[in-house]
């Protein structure tokens, strides 16, 4: 994509009070002086909503980094993570939604050293995130709270939940919800996993932290990813674009 594109597509979000109190400045005349007169228009557009664009299409934090710095902005990868998840803050939650097939799974993490365990449930249609919780141990009992904090958020009226063992079927029994075996379909759970660990690196060793701070850092992740990360199995709209469609 085209550098301009990019910044045309700057967030609506861009100056919500959670940037108030930011000290990076907008784009350059130093850079607008290299730059085609087309952009011109875009000198206010801020970095903050540049950085958090670039990582929304795919760029690493290290990579947006890079990129900034072309551009004569020098800021740290974690400075670009706390604009991306600042901006998380700063919305509303996923919009209430009526799936019909949901994959649910959950994932273990170290938190100052010790294992914990991070449930999540997405819509296999719209990859919508539904929700996503950490608790201290795994098991039917934990499973069945989730899932029932699932239903008192989502209408799961019609809602078959796919699972890859009967210890699931179980909890969804306990809480009046159906599901059934599935080892296919289900793995968008664990794709989306696999992206969470891998664009948070503190999930790569152990969390040094409380739990209060990995479910806030969860929720903001939630909000990324369904608000602001674009799928290319969705015509490049994000999850709440395809539920509000």
């Amino acid at each position: 994509m085209l550098l301009s594109n990019l910044l045309k597509k700057s967030l609506d979000t861009a100056m919500l009070e959670c940037w108030e109190r930011e000290r990076t400045a907008t784009l350059t005349r130093r850079y607008a002086s290299r730059s085609h007169t087309r952009n011109q228009r875009f000198l206010g557009t801020p970095v903050r909503a540049f950085a958090v664009r670039l990582h929304a299409t795919g760029c690493s934090l290290r990579e947006t980094k890079a990129i900034l710095a072309l551009l004569g902005v020098k800021r740290s990868h974690q400075a670009i993570f706390q604009w991306v998840h600042r901006l998380a803050d700063s919305v509303s939650d996923p919009p209430s939604a009526s799936p019909t097939r949901v994959a649910v799974d959950e994932t273990a993490v170290k938190i100052n050293g010790e294992w914990s365990w991070v449930y999540a449930a997405i819509d296999t249609e719209t990859k919508l995130l539904l929700d996503v919780k950490v608790f201290d141990r795994h098991g039917t009992d934990q499973a069945a709270t989730f899932l029932g904090q699932l239903a008192e958020k989502h209408d799961l009226s019609d809602t078959v939940f796919l699972v890859d063992g009967y210890g699931y079927r179980t909890a969804l029994f306990r809480v009046g919800l159906s599901g059934r075996l599935n080892y296919t379909e289900r793995n968008l759970i664990e794709k989306w996993f696999h992206t969470l660990k891998q664009r948070i690196d503190r999930f790569h060793t152990s969390w040094v932290g409380s739990r209060p701070s990995v479910q806030q850092c969860l929720e903001q992740f939630v909000h990324y990813y369904n608000h602001q990360r674009p799928h290319q199995s969705l015509n490049n709209r994000t999850p709440v674009e395809e539920e509000l469609n």
